[in-house]
């Protein structure tokens, strides 16, 4: 059984905050916490990934307790509307650098995020908890915040721009995280773990029940180290993600993630996903059918992207199918692989107020060879908009068994687009509709496919140059290939096919584009529902 996490819950805080004016007695702390009050600060402690690791550890071998909810009745109280009234003080805004570059405000807890998350910053080898106070937070005097005690926790935090009007990072509920990606726009979410995504039973989502940030000393390139420790039903996990957010010339971002996460299982897991992400897909150019919305299409991720370990580039399209779907590729030490947002067109979306098209893509390089596994896409059907129906994981051939561990290491970029070579064309475009050919009969039960396919690798290519496309398909029928360069649109080329098949069981489509035995493009896989 899958949940579908719903978008408008998910990060739904505005806030904001800057601790000013000195702390006497903790020079280490000079730079993160000059100007915060005793009762807003724990004790200092020394801290280290170590000493984290050794507390995941022993975490695991101790039975799993629930996260305790502070004031239930109160927190019930701050729903949706309640919420929009909380926001978090700008002048507490904790400067890691003491310069205010990455300014770190924490979101406060509410209706829909009820489990409390400990929030420390790192300086100097030791940590201080950042203590809930209703002072750190501007809200009316008769809010009913305002009768939580101190100490109740946060529910996250996020990661500001120097002028503290956007954020560009944020985290917040179980292990999710996200970022503002290369246009300053939210779209999908990561998450530090998954367990049995798409199986016959409820979905185990692990917590980050405790953060601490430290800010690297350096240049203005220093990155953030977010450390956070994992707790859940069948899992413990000390994570250390090193996060720098770099900007080019075009004032597009990138932000880049160095996770090392090292887990311990509590129990058997037979289904374990490595770096996970959530989109959302409801329609597309090749399922317009599907549509109740006005604008063309609608949709965070438009595919799913993988290097695999033998260097073949693969692009499958997201579709919304009719039932739940999971797709595997196995692979032995992936290369890389992700959730993208290939089209930036403005046009082909017409939203102007969430901006489709500035959507993030996400590319996962592991660090070490993997081993034995497979990526997992999981689809699951929808309606709107509102609902995260897409995941995708590297889930390992071998799953953990009660009292092993195991250490992931991977970069984790929100960017534009991924690296792709000149010496191969990259799928723009599926689209589908009624086969055969236009003034004749159309046959019943054929659906025509028409891909585009662009790269500097057709250059001074035609017509009459050997390309060939090679199709296959898992059962039906494959009729009427052929593809050409579309005229006038430079080293964009055009392939055509029909495919019939019946029934309701999915019919798997592979094609790509070849001059004698060399491969011009990636090779595009597509999941078809005949009867849908």
């Amino acid at each position: 059984m899958v949940s579908k996490i719903d978008r408008r819950l998910l990060l739904q805080s505005t806030a904001s905050a800057t601790l000013l004016s000195g702390m006497v007695g903790w020079p280490e702390f000079a730079h993160a916490l000059s100007g915060v009050g005793s009762s807003e600060l724990g004790s200092p402690e020394p801290f280290s990934f170590e000493a984290l690791n050794v507390r995941a550890r022993a975490l695991s071998e101790k039975p799993f307790a629930k996260p305790v909810v502070p004031s239930p009745d109160i927190l019930d109280a701050i729903d949706y509307d309640q919420y929009q009234k909380i926001r978090y003080r700008p002048d507490k805004s904790i400067k890691l650098d003491g310069e205010g570059r990455m300014p770190l405000q924490f979101f406060h807890l509410g209706k829909y995020a009820k489990e409390p998350v400990r929030m420390h910053v790192v300086e100097g080898g030791k940590a201080r908890e950042v203590l809930y106070s209703d002072a750190l937070f501007d809200m009316p005097a008769n809010h009913p915040a305002k009768k939580l005690k101190d100490g109740a926790g946060f529910a996250g935090f996020r990661v500001m721009a120097p002028d503290l009007k956007t954020d560009w990072l944020a985290a917040m509920g179980a292990s999710y995280f996200r970022t503002s990606g290369p246009f300053n726009q939210y779209g999908l979410s990561a998450r530090g773990i998954a367990i049995d995504t798409a199986m016959p039973r409820p979905e185990e989502f692990p917590r980050f029940s405790h953060y601490w940030l430290e800010e690297v000393a350096g240049d203005a390139q220093s990155p953030l180290i977010i450390y956070a420790l994992l707790d859940g039903p069948s899992v413990t996990g000390a994570y250390r993600i090193k996060t720098e957010r770099l900007t080019d010339s075009r004032d597009v971002h990138r932000i880049v993630m160095e996770i090392d996460a090292h887990l311990y299982a509590r129990k058997d897991i037979e289904r374990l996903g490595i770096a996970p992400f959530s989109s959302m897909f409801w329609y597309g150019e090749a399922d317009r059918k599907q549509s109740s919305d006005w604008r063309p299409e609608i949709h965070d991720s438009d595919g799913l992207a993988i290097l695999t370990g033998s260097g073949e580039r693969i692009w499958r399209p997201i579709v919304n199918p009719p039932r739940v779907m999971t797709s595997t590729f196995i692979d032995r030490d992936v290369k890389g692989f992700g959730l993208l947002q290939r089209d930036r067109d403005f046009v082909h979306y017409l939203d102007d107020g969430v901006f489709y098209e500035r959507r993030a893509s996400v590319w996962v390089e592991p660090l070490d060879g993997w081993g034995e596994g497979a990526v997992h896409l999981v689809e699951i059907p929808t309606n709107d908009e509102t609902d995260d129906n897409i995941v995708a994981y590297w889930a390992p051939k071998n799953s953990l068994k009660a009292g092993e561990d195991a250490a992931w290491r991977y970069r984790l970029t929100w960017l534009d687009d991924i690296p792709f070579p000149e010496a191969l064309a990259r799928t723009t475009g599926t689209w589908t509709g009624i086969g055969g050919r236009p003034g004749h009969k159309r046959p019943d039960g054929v659906r025509k496919f028409v891909i585009d396919f662009q790269g500097k690798v057709f250059a001074g290519m035609g017509r009459n140059d050997g390309i060939e496309l090679v199709v296959t398909a898992s059962r039906g029928e494959v009729s009427n290939s052929y593809n050409h360069p579309v005229v006038d649109q430079r080293e964009r080329w055009r392939a055509f096919f029909d495919i019939k098949a019946s029934g309701t069981e999915p019919v798997d489509l592979r094609a790509f584009l070849r001059k004698g035995e060399k491969a011009l493009s990636e090779t595009w896989i597509y999941q078809f529902f005949p009867e849908a």
